[in-house]
């Protein structure tokens, strides 16, 4: 049997992280044991030193924790230190009953201690004591912190929605990666989990100071019961060494009980930043000279008043302006800056071609007050999120999109940012530094005072607001992005439009030299010997600008080889290549396995556009004007009915007129997509929710 159980001890060793593992169920055994078994006064002595360094440690922790969540085990840690008090307390009053008659040493040295040195052994003055502090900890902070706590779980858990949107916008703007997004979606969770816990947890803190006011009267009235009546004690020596005995119990119980009641106060109630409570407070408190030296001119005007301790008051008001003064050096030593060096004049140059410079592809351009949005000396992070966004775009299109060149334009308003492609204005708006975009998704609960506006990227109704107004935004339905996200998103949004006209010759060669790598005989076989370069970037031109993604270029290159001998039309090319890529296009509107529900024409349309492209009626893309109306019309009609079913914009038509479709409906419906029958796998099923050209449009 020994054996047995030390092999089991064993084994829960090795399993776990040692005596660490152990550690917790060892401390609850030993709390029920307090509860049960009659305790030495040596062992009273040792638990209950051990309960006030318990306490003292978790303020401490308190204290330096810069996050509520690194100290995420504190409503557990509350639980136990309640649960650990209440044992102590009932196996003291065993004590303090059993051996009280004895004298005032009868539970222990430390109950001695407290119920002589603090009280001066008067149990009038110890009695008053302790229900103070059972009224502080009670009324005052156990009643506040819970109430903190109560409100943070409700707010935390109604900002969830809007939070886990912003980490949706930022995943999608290519701003974070999916294993960043997971550890922001795990940290919301956990708020709510510890607020939640804390909000239950200060229960127990409540129930605690009511138990300890009970166990006191309990044990008095018992104890001059066993007095008297047992040890035939007479009632003034009875009262006074149970009286005493038990408040001293009472204190050295409920002085850590205050300590650790003032650590919940102080982690539910602090702010999350970058330092701990200590260097927080004094930042924040004694930062302002001015307040400094307010202070230390009225206190040293009372100090001068008659009657007043003027030594104590004069002295605060020195030790005042003294700190007034030192923060007020310190800051002019900082902020004073080197004097600027006189440059050499220089020789005046002729002008040359370097004067010449190429337009960029990409290009941003900001007004004065965006600029620390771009100085990473100021911290700001455009450019590391733009470069997430064109690695963002190179893993989900499929090349990378050339560099963005950030500069400064004079010419523009403080505020506003331009975005240029080859030198043209594509895209400008507004942004902020310093304040949040409120974006109205369309289940808001309230209006938000500030500037309203539009999301520059999508057009959605939204407000800027204050960095103060943030999390009442979130708690009611906002998504809430900073000033960076804002420009970023709109970027994103602007590089993905406009993909096509981003794949140039040299982006090309770059992506053909990447897949050489790997690859060599599969470009070799293909440019230059079969098709030029510009014919493979006509085609990949065709497929971005209907928002096809070219990250499978082996079955692009292959299918390209294969059919290149036959024909050189680029157009005819594409439509070859988008069969082959079927299976991709249509999961970039349908999940594999799901229906594919589609809009279709209706079929006299069908025939008479079939009519049209064969008899070269419509070659070039045009329509005759009366058909291309009524097209339009109904076009426009079914995909209204489809936005409203919630299901893609995507219209199923024969091969032979698909092109024709896509290129006149691109400029009236950019959203419609337009696929053919050989697009879509012989493994997927269709059903046809809206014809276009019906009776029903």
């Amino acid at each position: 049997m020994n054996n047995a159980l030390i092999s089991s001890i064993s084994a829960a060793l090795m399993a776990g992280n040692g005596v660490k593992s152990l550690a917790g169920p060892i401390l609850i055994v030993m709390i029920l044991a307090m509860m049960v078994l009659p305790l030495p006064t040596f062992m009273l002595d040792v638990l209950f030193t051990f309960n006030i360094a318990l306490a003292i440690i978790v303020l401490l922790v308190s204290l330096y924790s810069k996050d509520p969540l690194d100290f995420a085990a504190f409503p557990t840690v509350l639980l136990i230190t309640t649960l650990l008090r209440l044992s102590l307390n009932v196996a003291s009053t065993r004590v303090v009953l059993l051996d009280g008659h004895t004298g005032p040493d009868a539970a222990g040295k430390v109950i001695e201690a407290f119920g002589h040195f603090l009280v001066g052994g008067n149990y009038a003055v110890g009695l008053v004591v302790f229900i103070i502090l059972v009224v502080i900890n009670f009324v005052v902070i156990t009643k506040g912190a819970g109430r903190i706590a109560e409100v943070s779980a409700r707010f935390t858990l109604d900002a969830m929605p809007g939070k886990q949107m912003a980490i949706d916008a930022d995943l999608n703007a290519g701003l974070i990666g999916e294993e960043e997004a997971r550890k922001r979606r795990a940290v919301i969770s956990k708020e709510a989990d510890f607020y939640g816990s804390m909000d239950g947890a200060s229960k127990f803190v409540r129930g605690d100071a009511i138990a300890g006011i009970l166990v006191m009267l309990i044990t008095i009235i018992g104890g001059l019961i066993v007095g008297v009546a047992q040890h035939d004690l007479d009632l003034s020596n009875a009262a006074k060494n149970y009286t005493l005995l038990t408040i001293g119990d009472g204190l050295v119980a409920q002085i850590p009980a205050l300590v650790i009641s003032m650590a919940a106060g102080l982690v539910v109630s602090r702010v999350s930043t970058d330092e701990d409570l200590g260097q927080q407070v004094l930042s924040q408190l004694f930062n302002r000279p001015q307040v400094l030296i307010l202070t230390a001119a009225i206190v040293g005007t009372m100090g001068l008043v008659p009657g007043m301790p003027n030594f104590v008051f004069l002295l605060l008001s020195a030790i005042l302006g003294a700190g007034a003064y030192l923060i007020t050096t310190r800051a002019a030593v900082t902020e004073k800056e080197p004097v600027a060096q006189p440059q050499p004049a220089t020789e005046v140059q002729d002008a040359s071609w370097e004067d010449v410079s190429p337009v960029d592809i990409l290009g941003l351009e900001v007004g004065y007050r965006l600029i620390p949005l771009v100085d990473k000396a100021q911290q700001g992070d455009l450019l590391k999120r733009i470069n997430g966004i064109r690695r963002k775009f190179a893993q989900e299109i499929g090349f990378l999109p050339p560099v963005v060149h950030i500069r400064d334009n004079l010419e523009l308003r403080p505020n506003t940012y331009r975005i240029t492609l080859k030198g043209c204005v594509i895209g400008q708006g507004e942004s902020y530094n310093g304040m949040f975009l409120a974006i109205n998704p369309g289940r808001v609960t309230m209006s938000l005072p500030g500037t309203e506006t539009s999301d520059p990227a999508f057009g959605l109704p939204a407000v800027w607001i204050e960095a103060t107004l943030r999390d009442q935004a979130q708690n009611n339905g906002y998504t809430v992005v900073d000033a960076s996200t804002v420009v970023t998103t709109h970027i994103n949004h602007l590089i993905h439009t406009h993909a096509a006209e981003l794949l140039g010759r040299q982006e090309l060669q770059q992506l053909f030299d990447h897949l050489s790598q790997k690859s060599p005989k599969l470009i070799e076989d293909l440019v230059p010997k079969l098709l030029p370069l510009s014919a493979v970037q006509k085609v990949l031109h065709n497929l971005l600008e209907e928002s096809v993604h070219i990250r499978d270029m082996r079955t692009i290159i292959e299918v390209l080889t294969e059919h290149a001998a036959h024909t050189q039309d680029t157009a005819e090319l594409t439509e070859i290549v988008r069969a082959a890529l079927g299976r991709a296009i249509i999961e970039q509107f349908f999940p594999a396995g799901a229906e594919l529900q589609l809009m279709n024409l209706h079929h006299e349309l069908e025939a008479i556009l079939t009519q049209a492209v064969s008899s070269g009626v419509a070659a070039g893309g045009g329509i005759e004007p009366g058909l291309a109306d009524t097209l339009l019309k109904s076009a426009a009609a079914a995909a209204q009915r489809q936005e409203q079913m919630g299901l893609p914009l995507v219209l199923l038509v024969p091969s032979s007129i698909r092109m024709l479709l896509a290129r006149f409906l691109r400029r009236a419906l950019p959203q419609l997509r337009v696929l053919s029958h050989s697009e879509i796998p012989d493994s997927r099923k269709i059903k046809i929710t809206s014809v276009v050209g019906g009776n029903n449009t």
